[in-house]
């Protein structure tokens, strides 16, 4: 989960002990101390006093965190009084878990300069802000559940809030899928007679007229207003 926006949020390291450290002393018991450093922050535990290879601190410390560093180095010495400190081991610290869940409490392992083991750190890392960067967005809508399409009839009650997966109570009857209708004989007959079947075949169609049809306006024919023509002569009548 990739985690943005912790520019200046305060990340809680506590340094708990050691273990297993590799022993720089030839006669007495090592005085070991731890420096974690964080971008330009250092800071320093106080000195175990004989301490030994598994020295305790419990001390705490609170770093800004930078946007884009994800790791903390730590170095363990031991400490002299009459010469310089004796380096014992270092090593590199992820943030990745505590920036993402919030808490981390891994034991990291040490190296000499040579990259040998040189026993082991555990630290205690709080991240109160881990909560909102990972949540900050809307909460997410409950699951889409799609019903069996054999049973998509059926009617079940809401499930109980909290209880998402919560089964139909088994009192509910199972009503049918089909819808149900009332018997015929509940409606009312019909007053009109049944409609009698068509004949078949059906009656043939008139016969056409001829063609092409007669021409328009017709022929002028003889007036039957006029008498024959031995009456009164010729027809029509010479002109005057």
């Amino acid at each position: 989960m990739s985690v943005s926006g912790i520019q200046g949020q305060l990340l809680e390291v506590t340094v708990v002990g050691c273990t297993k450290l590799k022993d720089t002393e030839w006669i007495s018991r090592p005085d070991p101390y731890v420096c974690v450093e964080y971008g330009s922050h250092s800071c320093r535990t106080r000195t175990c006093t004989d301490g030994g290879k598994n020295p305790t601190f419990e001390e705490k410390f609170m770093f800004p965190l930078i946007e884009g560093l994800r790791e903390i180095s730590v170095g363990v010495w031991n400490s002299n009084t009459l010469s310089l400190d004796d380096f014992i081991g270092k090593g590199k610290i992820q943030l990745h878990k505590v920036l993402s869940q919030g808490f981390d409490d891994t034991t990291w392992p040490l190296q000499t300069k040579t990259g040998r083991y040189a026993g082991e750190v555990k630290l205690i890392m709080h991240y109160v802000n881990a909560n909102k960067a990972a949540t900050g967005y809307a909460p997410s809508a409950p699951p889409c559940l799609y019903p069996d399409p054999a049973v998509s009839q059926r009617y079940f009650p809401p499930p109980a809030y909290g209880t998402p997966h919560a089964q139909p109570p088994t009192t509910y009857p199972a009503p049918s899928p089909y819808p149900s209708y009332p018997p015929s004989s509940a409606f009312p007959q019909s007053a009109y007679p049944p409609p009698q079947p068509t004949p078949y075949p059906p009656a043939p169609y008139p016969a056409c007229s001829a063609y092409p049809p007669p021409p328009y306006p017709p022929p002028p024919q003889a007036s039957s207003y006029y008498p024959p023509g031995h009456f009164f002569g010729t027809y029509p009548p010479p002109p005057y």
